[in-house]
């Protein structure tokens, strides 16, 4: 008789924090022994222990966030500090860069990539990956400094539970996101975490690229680009492949761009919708890594909650038309909030509100969003609100993370 063995995520989760415990505490008594020894040999002589620390460490989960990092990468090797990029996408850019100062490095993928954090000597980590110290990233012992960086250009109670909780600092853009972090830490009894405004490094870029790129831009026919977020709670679990159906009848250029994610834990569903609707003259999939030439082409958006909608409306200042898709906020931070998350309020201001009710009018609201002088001022509005210190977020972030680093390394030494 075969027997299945299954092992819910929440019991993985929890075995493999007990496996990490187990083998960090035998690395700690292997550490301390070798300590010791080398002591014995030297004659008594203090010895120095941490010679193989890394000063600066970038952790990300996937490589599309190279464009995330990019700059600040690019900074870090004009000023010659060195930095090691540690991904776990074996075909993320980094490894190809072009940097003298930043070191890319694969360390494997999903658990594999989490426990080489979880034994890491840096000094300072800085990370775009909610989640630290709940489920299979943990602390480790040997890191002073967590940072994280958001990204997309909205509120931090979007993120899963507990998000930036376990966090040092977290690097904000707008005034509403440090209200939120406070809310939370209030409500969850957490100790004050470091909050830095420094504005966004990656859409600062994205400007810059796209002014370069418009000198050279030309007609082409209206294009809407469809990129909904990936759950229960986004555009294809609601509307699935009716809203391509429907789009495709106002005749103008379909791009479907699904989140990345939702090729992994959608998978079934969302390679039924590619067969019904296959690539052709007006409809084209787009899984490129690099989204700025696809918002680039695009006239106007349609999405849910997903943080594309600030890229588009806010870098390219172009429409957009969002999806009421009944939001469940139960698995995200926006759950133990009593004020609505920013990203939902802004919304309004910036677009349209797409409906079961009036999806058949989805042509009409195109072009009404498109015509509409009203959304380019929710859109500056928004702007405003969520883009503090535009222009300058590399400059701000990197001279964050050198004094920050300075700052732990004379606090080490007065210890």
């Amino acid at each position: 008789m075969n027997i299945l063995l299954y092992i819910d995520p929440g019991t993985g989760s929890m075995l493999f924090a007990i496996l990490i415990g187990i083998i960090g505490t035998l690395n700690y008594l292997l550490k301390n022994g070798i300590v010791k020894l080398r002591f014995l040999l030297s004659g008594g002589k203090k010895v120095e222990t941490n010679t193989d620390k890394l000063p600066f460490v970038i952790f990300s989960d996937d490589k599309r966030y190279w464009n995330v990092f990019e700059p600040i990468c690019h900074e870090f090797d004009r000023r010659g500090v060195d930095m090691v990029y540690m991904t776990a996408s074996p075909d993320d850019p980094v490894l190809q860069n072009p940097y003298e100062h930043v070191k890319g490095e694969f360390i494997g993928k999903n658990n594999k990539a989490f426990a080489r954090m979880n034994f890491l000597n840096a000094g300072i980590v800085l990370s775009t990956t909610p989640g630290l110290d709940v489920y299979q990233w943990k602390r480790s012992k040997d890191v002073q400094y967590y940072v994280h960086m958001q990204h997309a250009a909205s509120g931090v109670s979007c993120y899963r539970m507990f998000g930036t909780d376990y966090y040092d600092a977290v690097m904000v853009s707008g005034e509403y996101q440090e209200k939120e972090i406070r809310e939370l830490e209030r409500i969850r009894n957490l100790p004050e975490k470091e909050l830095v405004k420094a504005g966004i490094p990656y859409m600062d870029e994205m400007v810059k690229r796209l002014w370069a790129a418009s000198q050279e831009a030309g007609e082409q026919e209206r294009t809407v680009l469809l990129a909904p977020t990936w759950g229960k709670s986004g555009i294809f679990q609601k509307y699935g492949g009716r809203i391509i159906e429907v789009l495709l009848k106002t005749g103008y250029h379909i791009i479907v761009r699904p989140h990345p994610q939702s090729f992994t834990s959608e998978k079934e569903m969302l390679e039924k919708i590619m067969r019904e609707y296959p690539e052709s003259d007006q409809l084209e999939w787009n899984r490129d890594n690099d989204n700025f030439e696809v918002l680039k082409r695009a006239d106007i958006l349609i999405s849910d909650f997903s943080g594309v909608i600030f890229e588009f409306s806010l870098v390219y200042d172009k429409p957009i038309i969002y999806a009421d898709t009944e939001f469940d906020s139960s698995p995200y931070d926006a759950w133990w909030l009593d004020t609505p998350d920013w990203t939902f309020g802004i919304l309004p201001r910036i677009g349209q509100k797409l409906t079961m009710d009036n999806l058949d009018t989805l042509k009409q609201m195109i072009d009404e969003c498109i015509q509409d002088p009203k959304y380019a001022k929710g859109r500056q509005e928004a702007r405003e609100e969520t883009w503090e210190y535009k222009g300058e977020g590399t400059e701000r972030t990197v001279e964050y993370l050198l004094h920050k680093y300075d700052e732990l390394t004379q606090a080490g030494k007065g210890a």
